[in-house]
């Protein structure tokens, strides 16, 4: 008989597990928008914001958050450090390897389809070595077609949540984006927890570990605040339309400078240069031969002969006797 209970606060921790799912995957979109819009070394670094907020928030603190609601009775639950460590290692690492995929990749189908393989095969390999991780006096055992349901379902979610990431830009799309993610996630976790067989030992021994108040809430609170630090990061740095309207204007600015540039640089055209005045040629006399000077021409006022000389009065002719 099975002596699992995985609702001791009723619906408290499924609840908030739920919450914690959707921020995370809500911030690691947000990211990878981010990322999308940055090069080089910037976009490495938002890509690594995604992956902790998604693998980190998003998968792993929503699990380790469900399992404070799960309780096997008859025998206390404790916590190895190191595999639980590990898990979370896990969680966050191939969810970077998706999106570093996906994000390289192009959009390709093959880059995506792997990239959700991938990132599937990673986050069910998290959540059973987080099961693994717990320590208790008893015989735990899997039913076998429930755990392939939890792995397929991994698959699918880390495919959709892996498309999401390129097609996904605007606040109300990452917000209805989150909320599917938080389903695929809570779903996938409780379907795997379902396929958990818990046979309590007759004689129930001494159990070694760390407690989960102890260890997990303070592990969980660290990832938290990280998550709420790169939260203020990205409210605090400018959206992919203000980078893209930033990008025009410097394009802008410099298409001008270089016009400006070659304005001032280019040869000034040569001007044709402006003839010199001619002056009427004048016959140059012959040495030695005089210049004839010009004559009057006289006439009456008004005819074309006229020069303008006065006109010497004519005296009466008389005739001798």
């Amino acid at each position: 008989m099975s002596a699992v209970n995985h609702f001791v606060h009723g619906p408290l921790t499924p609840v908030l597990a739920y919450v914690m799912s959707c921020m995370g995957s809500m911030l690691g979109l947000r990211l990878t928008a981010q990322a999308h819009a940055s090069r080089g070394a910037s976009r490495m670094r938002w890509l690594l914001g995604a992956a902790i907020s998604i693998g980190g928030t998003g998968i792993w603190v929503m699990h380790f958050v469900a399992m404070m609601g799960f309780e096997v009775e008859g025998t206390q639950i404790k916590y190895d450090v190191p595999l639980t460590v590990a898990s979370a290692v896990v969680a966050i690492v191939v969810v970077g390897t998706g999106l570093f995929l996906v994000s390289y990749g192009g959009g390709r189908v093959l880059a995506l389809l792997g990239g959700g393989l991938l990132t599937g095969l990673g986050v069910a390999s998290m959540h059973y070595l987080g099961m693994y991780a717990m320590n208790m006096s008893a015989h735990v055992s899997y039913d076998r077609r429930i755990v392939v349901a939890s792995v397929l379902i991994a698959v699918v979610a880390a495919t959709v949540a892996l498309w999401f990431t390129l097609r996904v830009k605007r606040a109300v799309w990452i917000t209805g984006a989150a909320l599917v993610m938080g389903v695929a996630v809570s779903g996938m976790h409780y379907t795997g927890m379902y396929a958990m067989l818990v046979t309590v030992d007759a004689e129930p021994s001494a159990v070694a570990g760390a407690d989960a108040l102890d260890f997990l809430v303070p592990l969980m609170t660290v990832i938290s605040l990280i998550t709420l630090t790169m939260l203020l990061m990205v409210i605090l740095s400018p959206s992919e339309q203000e980078l893209h309207e930033d990008a025009e204007l410097v394009a802008r600015l410099e298409l001008r400078r270089r016009a400006t540039h070659q304005q001032q640089t280019l040869p000034t055209p040569p001007t044709a240069p402006v003839p010199p005045r001619q002056r009427p040629v004048r016959p140059q006399p012959i040495f030695g031969a005089p210049v004839p000077e010009p004559q009057p021409t006289f006439g009456t006022p008004g005819s074309p002969h006229h020069q303008g000389f006065p006109q010497q009065p004519t005296r009466p002719q008389t005739r001798r006797r």
